[in-house]
């Protein structure tokens, strides 16, 4: 059997690959003018493939004349050398395919709490829709603090992170997601909940004990907390939850997080128009990271633009 790549050839180039095609089609049709129509081209072009190919292997693939077409020996190796290779074409062409058809791997993605409650179900979707373009994708979810995440992107625990945009290290690629909205709450048990809007101000509100939070804080958020009397931490939002339904507390939470219970009638917001500020929320990948298909196609459908 002839092995096209070893003689003559060095390395198949693509012109290499339209002569063998080009050969191939001759075979096929049983000479050169038949193979016209076959191949969209001239016979005399033909006849000036078949040439370079014959130099490019050293040898003489077919008779050709009066007595009509014919392979030589050698023409008829080559030509089984060259059905093999192009038949490995079509396999590493269709495998190819296949890989960017279905989707294989894993997502270690790190979320920080209470965010299932936003509307904007940017990151619920992106996910689904990862499942759509690569069903045998195993996703993994971490629930952790945005400094562990943070960490779990650096050290390649995590892929991806959804984080407040704050104090995030220069060695993560940011890009915006959406924004939480933050007021201030108190439960159905604090003296404040039955008082009327009026009668709520600032200066009212240091008189009651607040929940801070044990968390980093951009800046507009550490001027809101700095206006009231913290006397209790929470680490987490769940957490300042758990204080404020207490009836003992004020403190701030999301909306999309107080929701639920205000509508029940177990929180109040206070001081709406002045006791509010916004967290901008993220998705950190690490800077230098390897490519990574599953984490492409997330991040394509979450839709965010690096920053």
């Amino acid at each position: 059997m002839v092995d096209l790549a070893g003689l003559r050839l060095g390395q198949v180039s693509d012109f290499d690959i339209r002569l063998v095609r080009v050969f191939k089609a001759v075979v096929e049709c049983g000479g050169f003018s038949a193979a016209e129509s076959a191949l969209g081209i001239s016979r005399p072009a033909i006849s000036q493939h078949m040439n370079d190919l014959e130099k490019r292997l050293g040898l003489k693939l077919c008779q050709r004349g009066r007595g009509g077409f014919a392979l030589t020996e050698e023409g008829r190796q080559v030509h089984e050398a060259t059905l093999t290779l192009l038949a490995a074409l079509e396999t590493f062409r269709t495998e190819v395919n296949g890989l960017h058809r279905s989707l294989r791997g894993e997502l270690n993605i790190g979320l920080t709490d209470n965010l299932v409650s936003m509307p904007r179900m940017h990151v619920t979707d992106a996910l689904a829709e990862l499942k759509v373009q690569g069903p045998d994708v195993r996703i993994n979810i971490h629930m952790e603090a945005p400094d562990s995440i943070a960490k779990g992107v650096l050290d390649a625990r995590l892929h991806v992170g959804v984080v407040p945009e704050v104090n995030l290290p220069a060695s993560v690629v940011v890009r915006p997601l959406y924004d939480e909205t933050l007021r201030l709450y108190c439960a159905d048990r604090h003296p404040l909940f039955q008082m009327a809007d009026s009668m709520v101000n600032e200066e009212r509100l240091v008189e009651h004990e607040a929940v801070l939070p044990a968390y980093p804080l951009p800046e507009a958020a550490r001027e809101a907390h700095a206006r009231l009397r913290g006397t209790a931490t929470a680490s987490d939002r769940e957490g300042a939850v758990f204080l404020i339904l207490t009836g003992c507390y004020i403190g701030y939470l999301p909306d999309h997080l107080a929701s639920p219970w205000v509508e029940a009638g177990r929180l109040r917001v206070l001081c709406p128009q002045s006791c509010t500020y916004r967290i901008p929320l993220v998705t950190i990948t690490r800077r230098d990271r390897r490519p990574h298909r599953v984490l492409e196609v997330f991040l394509a459908a979450v839709g965010a633009t690096p920053s």
